[in-house]
Formats: structure tokens, C-alpha cells, sequence
């Protein structure tokens, strides 16, 4: 059965029992502790926490997902992968452990030409939480199941919870035996690489509170509502369906092994470190597709890392299997045609999928060149002081600046007899993440606990945004936290967090900054507020600081925003949409957002592109934008459902998550996209676009900067200013500038070539009686000296080279020469081949004599530059290299 079929009958099946079926959300999680969606339940975690009604008191999807925390396990064992499927059935309230049992059991067993998926049930096995009769009983007496086929296991193994306060059950895992092959029978309490669990029914019955790992909590009581998560891997499966050895076997993902190995040549089964490399590059291939088509890019941060570090993983590894050239693109095409069956937005986003990734992969290939480079010098370095270990600083280098994965520097670091400070890399790692983490958390919840978000929304409920019709209004403070803590009162000069029942304040979001303005209460009390925010959904939590008197929840209150920044932000954000259409009809749907920040009278916009915009599409772009604002074109909002909004051909960004019910903006017969900013009423008010320019900000994505009204008036005005100074200053007309300062920067070219000609001729000169002065040490002909101030690096090593090209007779040579430039020293030494044959080597040389010059240097065998701080010892500086040369020779 192919893994489209498997997903198929699950929907299929659960529909029939009265599921609502629910597309699977983005792998971008709406949670900020979360970078990507890691388990089939994770979507639907507010309806869990009680955040939110569940739609439907039953539902079921089929979640895509992506975990990397064990990456380097990937294709070493049967059960490790990055990108994976759950299919879960979940129910709210309404049937339970006898329903969720015998429901699993039911589309398990019955036959395939019945719909189910036709597993033999004596090779079911099955497991329950220690102490829960409850489900024991169900899988005896009302399924017919074998006792001696239930085992009961601990709260490692058949407990859940999120690993926070909150819902948590017991669970019934569902085990199929792949048989004696594949080890001992006992039961998955004995082997679990046999007895391959495939189904997981989680019973969220009770409450647990605070404590550390997957034991160690208490159990504070029962739910009121009791729930069930279910999640079913569909890989798993179609490994026992499919009768393969593991889930890099099945359909899906055979069709990508046998691609990479057309490619390099390989055999599959042939060796077991080729098998692995072939595994790892199958895995990373479909989850990078995966994430490029949920509007993930590669970066450096967050889940734009994880995108980076796993494609460069497969494009490595494709590298070890053989590969010379670049894989990519036959890799994508692969996996696209075998998942576009089950999600058919890969097919659609096919070319910019495609933009993206052999972005990257081009990037990284011009990143392991120019890194192993470093690499070399930094092994080179760390031999020279008698080192055998690789600093976990110059590892975290190679990571951060090159895009080395630490697994490539460990492989290449080892090629040449040294190891890697692994722990000092991963600390360095983990500071960064940690850095990063942290100001996420800050700027979107303000250090507060999440829970106490959450008991505002659970006493007073969401707050009403009444803001797409008014600026100001009534409404009353449901929440205050003090310097992060929840406090009944607020005084003078405190910082405070508030949320109000209802208010006209946008919160951040969707690219659009928040409102800022005050809040102001009856007893004269003052808010000044300087930012919004909704850290849990629903609530939205006004950030600010106390001006006059006191404040207190449950007092009314009147809010009103900045209505002069709301409508420069409204502006820049509809201008947004029109450079984003603009850019679309330009380009085409490739250029599709990437993200954006609509700020007071400017705007950033990011999109996919493979390379830069020319500076003549620039222009079209500009000029359509404020042609369509001369046209006057009504602005107008709408809500409707998510299908009628996809019919209608409204916009979507990559990676926003969107409810059943969506918000739609639609500027004329030009633009119409999914939006839930605010809006200028008509394209005239926006008076103005200036596109700025625009520039790389990570692979495939590009971004423009733009200013609208008065903002976009102002720089325009400015730039006036400077263009009529200039045609003062060469006496010319604004449309001869261009040609006349051409032709003055050709002028100074050309004397600063005359200039560097010279210099370097009056240098050179120096070169015959350096040579002469040469002197002989034990055979060698050792030249120092020290040339005039000021001389350039350019011109020391041309010079130096030089003089041991002068050097003939086959005689070993070394020579050092010194200058000082901006009052620092500068040193370059050279030999030639007959020196280096006697041990002398330049790299050597040079560290010997910045270190006496107070500095440092570095470079090859032949030739090396080397600098310091103190230039009254270069004198010293050649004393040290005539020594070394000396005991050497």
C-alpha cells in the first residue's frame, strides 16, 4: 500500500465516524517555544490548554513534522528521521479510552478490500500504563485482544505530558511484530526493534503540576473534560505495509535513494557507511523540501538554521558518496514527485522551492572552498604550538561564518591527524541559541510566565479588537502584570503589562508594528503605552509604564491610540501590498513574501528571488505602484472562508498560520491578499512610494526598502538638494551628472595608477642592492631589512618575492623584509624551494618575529605576512628570524 493510499483511508475512515478533517497546519509553529511543529498534536495544543474552543469535538489530520534533536542518529538506526507524518484523531470532550481503543483497533484490522489496513491481529501487540485497568479492560473484554499480548509499562514508557503544568494521561501503545528476524520475542517490553510501535492513544484524564523529566510529577487531580490524542506514524506503517527493513525503504523515500544512487554510482546494501550517507541525504532532501515549502529560508538563527545545516548535511554526503558537481536540483525533483500526490502545494511552489535550494547549494560549495582554506590554516596553527585538538572557537568560526556543519569540520579536522573541542563548539552553540531564545521570548511575552497570559484569558476571555473602526473607546482592565508578575495594582513610574476587555490597539503582527498611545482611567490614572502584544492567542497585552496615579484591575478605562502613527503605518503597510503584487507581475509568483515590517511612513519587504532585481525592474516596479495610487483605488476588507479566499486568488504568506475564517484585503482590481493589518481606505492616501533600493539578506531572499507619504516627499526633497549642488559644482545639467562624474572618477583612476606605478617601480628599484647585501648563514643567503615607512603590504610581498626571485645558483634562500604602516610594523618573509628543503619555511619564520613585534602572522610554506604593535623592535624581529634561520640551517 502506497503511503498516499495509507493517507487517504485514514481520512477516509475517521470522516466516517464523524471527524472533522483538519489540513495539516504549517511546519512553522504558532508557539513561540517551539521553532518547527515537532508532533501531530502541537496545532492543536490551545484547544488542549483550553486557550481556545476546538472547532469540532472531533477531528483528525495528518500533520507534517520535523524534529532534529537526535540529526546525528539520522540513517544510523531504523527509527531516526528529521521530516516525518502523524496521523492523529483527536476528540474533546466526547468519546474516550473505550471509543479511541476499539476505534484504532477497528481500521488496524479490517481487510483492505474493506477500506482498513489489513494487519494480521496476531501480530498485534499492545501496552498500557502500569496501574490503568480501565484501558487493560478495554483491549481484553471489549476488543477480544489476548491478555498475554498487554504488557503494562512505567510512566517513562506509557505516560504523557507536555513536560509543563498542564493535561497529561496515561497511554496504550499499539506494537507490530516484524518477526524473528529481527531479534528475541517477549513483547515490545523485551525488544523494540522487533516489535515496531506504530500507534500511540494518549488518554488526557488528569492534571499535572510542576517537576523535572518524565517522571518526577505530581498528579494534582482529574480533568473536568477528558480528551484523546492519538498519533499513528505513517511511515512506520507503510514500512510494515510496505514489508521493508526501515522507513528509508518506503516509497516515498526509496524513490530518493535510488536517485542518489544513479547519481554517484553507488550501490544501495553494498556497504554500510555508503547505506548511511544515502539514508541521511533521502531524509534531509524531503524535509528540506518540506520547510522551503512552508516558507522556510536558510539563515543562520532559528528554524532558518535547521533548514541550512540539514540541506548542506545531504549536499555533504552526496560529496562523500562520489558527487563532484551539483545534486540539488535532481534531488528536488525527485522528491516533489513523490510527496506532490499527498501535498500538491509542492508541485504548485515547485520553482520557488527550487530557487531557494540551489541557492543554498551553490553558497555552500562556495563555502567549503573558501572554508577549508581557514580550516588548513587553522590546523596548521594548532601543529605549530604542539596542539592535537582543534579550538571549539575555530570550529564555532568555520559554523558560523562559513556554514561548515560541525560533522564536516570533525571529518576534515581528523584527515589531518587532529580532533575537534566538541564541547567547546556546542557551548559556543548553545550561547548563541540561548542569546537568541531569550530575545524572542523577551520581546513577545516580556519575561512573564505564559500561565499567567493564559488565567486572563480564562477569566475574562479574548480580548475584542475594535480597532479596524475606531481609535479610541471604552473598555475596562482585565489584566496587570508588574515588572512580569501579576499584581492587583499599579502605581506612578511602574512598568506594566496590561489587557483591557477590548481595545482600538493593534497588536504586532503579520509584518504591521503595534499602536502606541495611552490608556487613561476616571480616577486620572495615566498608561503610556509603547507596545502590543499577544503572547498567548487572543490576548492582547499592552506594554508600557505608568505616568499618573494608580491603576487597578477592574476599573474602567478609556484607550486611544497615536492616530498620526496609525496612519503612517496604515500607509506603509498597504503600500506593502502594492510593491508586493507590483513584484509578483515583474517577476512572477517566485517573488512571493518572505516577510516584512510596515513601520511609521516606511516598510521593509522580503521575497524570493535567485539573484538581484535590476535596477530597471526596480524602476517599473516603482513607477506601477504610484501609478495605481493615482488611480484612486478603494481599499476594502472582508471576511470569509479560507477555501472562498484561495477561490477568489487572494495572497497567502508562507509560514502564517490561518484559521477556517480569514481576513481579506483587496486594493481595486490590483491586489488582494489574506491580511489582518490595517489599511489606508483609498490607494490616494497614500500619496507617494519610494522604493530605496534593494539587497541580499540571506539565500534566495531578497529585501526592499521603501518610503511612502510625506516620508518618501522629504527624501526626495533631500536628494534634490544634493543633485542641484552637484551641478554646481561640475557646472552641468542634472541629466549630464552621470556622464560628466564618470569621466572625473576615470581621471582619478587613472593618476592613482600612474601613482601606484611609480611607488611600485621606486620599490622594486630597492630589490638589486638587497640582493647584493645578502649574507650567508651556513650556507644560506639570508636578506633583512628594513624599507621606507608606508610601504604597502601589496608592495612588501612584491618586493620581497622579487628578491628571492634575484637569488640564483640553486642556493638555499630566505628573505625578511619590514616596514611600518600607520605607525605598526609589518613584516613579509619568503623561500624559495632549496631552503624549505633544509627545514626553513616561512609560516615559521614570520610567527617568530610578530611575536616579537607584540602581534601575529600566519601563511605558507613559501611565503608569509606577519604584523605588531611595537615597531622599535624590529630590530629585535630580525635578530629572532637570523637566529632561527641559523640553528636551522
Amino acid at each position: 500500500m502506497e503511503s498516499a493510499e495509507i493517507r487517504r483511508r485514514w481520512l477516509s475512515f475517521f470522516e466516517g465516524r464523524g471527524h472533522t478533517a483538519v489540513p495539516s497546519a504549517s511546519l512553522i509553529a504558532d508557539d513561540p517555544t517551539l521553532l518547527l511543529v515537532p508532533a501531530g498534536m502541537v496545532p492543536f495544543k490551545p484547544y488542549f490548554l483550553g486557550e481556545v474552543k476546538a472547532p469540532a469535538p472531533r477531528l483528525t489530520s495528518v500533520q507534517k513534522c520535523v524534529r532534529t534533536p537526535d540529526i546525528e542518529e539520522v540513517g544510523k538506526t531504523t527509527r531516526h528521521g528529521t521530516f516525518f507524518q502523524m496521523c492523529g484523531n483527536f476528540s474533546f470532550g466526547d468519546y474516550f479510552k473505550e471509543g479511541a481503543i476499539t476505534l484504532a483497533w477497528e481500521l488496524l484490522t479490517t481487510p483492505v478490500a474493506d477500506g482498513g489496513y489489513g494487519l494480521d491481529p496476531d501480530r498485534l501487540w499492545v501496552t498500557v500504563y502500569l496501574d490503568d485497568d480501565e484501558a487493560a479492560d478495554v483491549w481484553t473484554d471489549k476488543v477480544g485482544f489476548p491478555a498475554e499480548r498487554v504488557q503494562r509499562l512505567g510512566k517513562k514508557d506509557n505516560y504523557w505530558s507536555m513536560g509543563v503544568p498542564g493535561p497529561c494521561g496515561p497511554c496504550s501503545e499499539i506494537f507490530y511484530d516484524r518477526g524473528p528476524e529481527f531479534g528475541e520475542e517477549g513483547g515490545p517490553a523485551v525488544n523494540d526493534e522487533r516489535y515496531v510501535e506504530i500507534w500511540n492513544l494518549v488518554f488526557m484524564q488528569y492534571e499535572r503540576g510542576a517537576g523535572e523529566g518524565k517522571e518526577d510529577f505530581p498528579i494534582l487531580g482529574e480533568l473536568p473534560s477528558k480528551n484523546i490524542d492519538t498519533g499513528l506514524g505513517l511511515e512506520r506503517l507503510a514500512m510494515v505495509l510496505q514489508d521493508v527493513h526501515n522507513m528509508f525503504e518506503i516509497d516515498t523515500s526509496m524513490a530518493v535513494i535510488d536517485k542518489a544512487t544513479e547519481l554517484t554510482g553507488v550501490r544501495y546494501g553494498a556497504d554500510e557507511a555508503s547505506d548511511v550517507s544515502l539514508r541521511v541525504v533521502t531524509d534531509h532532501m524531503r524535509t528540506s523540501v518540506m520547510l522551503i515549502g512552508d516558507g522556510v529560508t536558510p539563515g543562520n538563527e532559528g528554524r532558518g538554521y535547521v533548514l541550512r545545516r540539514i540541506l548542506r548535511r545531504a549536499v555533504r554526503n552526496m560529496r562523500l558518496l562520489g558527487a563532484t558537481g551539483p545534486v540539488v536540483a535532481d534531488l528536488i525533483d525527485v522528491v516533489i514527485r513523490s510527496m506532490g500526490q499527498q501535498y500538491p502545494e509542492l508541485i504548485t511552489d515547485r520553482k520557488r522551492i527550487e530557487t531557494v535550494a540551489l541557492a543554498e547549494e551553490a553558497a555552500f560549495l562556495k563555502a567549503i572552498k573558501g572554508g577549508t582554506n581557514i580550516l588548513d590554516t587553522a590546523v596548521t596553527e594548532t601543529k605549530a604550538a604542539g596542539g592535537s585538538v582543534l579550538a571549539g572557537d575555530k570550529a564555532f568560526l568555520l559554523h558560523d561564518t562559513w556554514g561548515f556543519p560541525i560533522d564536516l569540520t570533525l571529518e576534515m579536522a581528523a584527515e589531518q591527524g587532529l580532533s575537534v573541542d566538541e564541547d567547546g563548539f556546542r557551548r559556543l552553540m548553545k550561547e548563541q541559541r540561548d542569546r537568541a531564545k531569550a530575545d524572542a521570548r523577551s520581546k513577545k511575552t516580556g519575561h512573564a510566565d505564559l500561565s499567567s497570559y493564559r488565567e486572563v484569558a480564562d477569566t475574562s476571555g479574548a480580548t475584542e479588537f475594535t480597532g479596524y473602526v475606531s481609535t479610541e473607546g471604552e473598555s475596562r482592565i482585565v489584566g496587570l502584570l508588574v515588572d512580569g508578575v501579576p499584581s492587583p495594582a499599579a502605581t506612578e513610574g511602574d512598568e506594566v503589562e496590561v489587557v483591557l476587555d477590548r481595545t482600538p490597539f493593534y497588536a504586532e503582527g503579520g509584518g504591521q508594528l503595534a499602536d502606541q498611545g495611552r490608556i487613561r482611567l476616571d480616577t486620572g490614572a495615566v498608561i503610556q503605552v509603547r507596545d502590543v502584544q499577544q503572547p498567548v492567542p487572543g490576548v492582547s497585552v499592552h506594554k508600557g509604564s505608568v505616568q499618573v496615579g494608580e491603576v487597578t484591575v477592574g476599573a474602567p478605562a478609556f484607550a486611544a491610540i497615536d492616530t498620526r502613527r496609525r496612519r503612517a503605518i496604515a500607509r506603509a503597510h498597504s503600500a506593502t501590498h502594492l510593491t508586493h503584487q507590483a513584484l509578483r507581475d515583474a517577476l512572477g509568483p517566485t517573488a512571493a513574501q518572505a516577510g516584512s515590517e510596515n513601520s511609521p511612513g516606511r516598510f521593509r519587504f522580503d521575497f524570493g528571488s535567485p539573484a538581484a532585481v535590476p535596477g530597471t525592474v526596480l524602476t517599473d516596479v516603482e513607477q506601477k505602484i504610484n501609478e495605481v495610487l493615482g488611480r484612486e483605488l478603494d481599499v476594502q476588507a472582508e471576511v470569509m472562508s479560507i477555501d472562498d479566499a484561495k477561490k477568489q486568488g487572494a495572497i497567502a504568506e508562507f509560514g502564517e498560520k490561518y484559521g477556517e475564517r480569514v481576513r481579506v484585503v483587496t486594493i481595486g482590481d490590483f491586489s488582494k491578499e489574506l491580511c489582518g493589518g490595517t489599511h489606508v481606505h483609498n490607494t490616494a492616501q497614500l500619496g507617494l512610494v519610494k522604493l530605496l533600493g534593494e539587497s541580499s539578506i540571506g539565500s534566495g531572499v531578497r529585501r526592499i526598502e521603501a518610503l511612502v507619504g510625506v516620508d518618501a516627499y522629504n527624501f526626495l526633497a533631500r536628494e534634490h538638494t544634493v543633485v542641484a549642488q552637484l551641478q554646481e559644482l561640475v557646472k552641468g545639467r542634472s541629466e549630464e551628472l552621470p556622464e560628466k562624474i564618470a569621466g572625473m572618477l576615470a581621471k582619478l583612476r587613472d593618476a592613482e595608477k600612474e601613482i601606484e606605478k611609480f611607488r611600485a617601480e621606486k620599490v622594486l628599484a630597492a630589490a638589486a642592492g638587497l640582493v647584493e647585501g645578502a649574507r650567508d648563514v651556513r650556507g644560506t643567503a639570508l636578506v633583512t631589512g628594513q624599507v621606507p615607512d608606508g610601504t604597502s603590504a601589496d608592495d612588501l610581498r612584491r618586493l620581497v618575492l622579487d628578491v628571492r626571485g634575484r637569488i640564483t645558483g640553486g642556493r638555499p634562500a630566505v628573505v625578511a623584509l619590514f616596514t611600518t604602516v600607520g605607525g605598526r610594523p609589518l613584516t613579509v618573509i619568503a623561500t624559495n624551494e632549496a631552503a624549505r628543503e633544509r627545514g626553513l619555511k616561512a609560516g615559521e619564520l614570520v610567527r617568530a618575529a610578530a611575536k616579537t613585534l607584540g602581534g601575529g602572522g600566519g601563511g605558507k610554506p613559501d611565503v608569509a605576512q606577519g604584523g605588531g604593535q611595537n615597531p622599535e623592535a624590529i630590530g629585535d624581529a630580525v635578530a629572532a628570524v637570523e637566529r632561527l634561520v641559523e640553528g636551522t640551517a
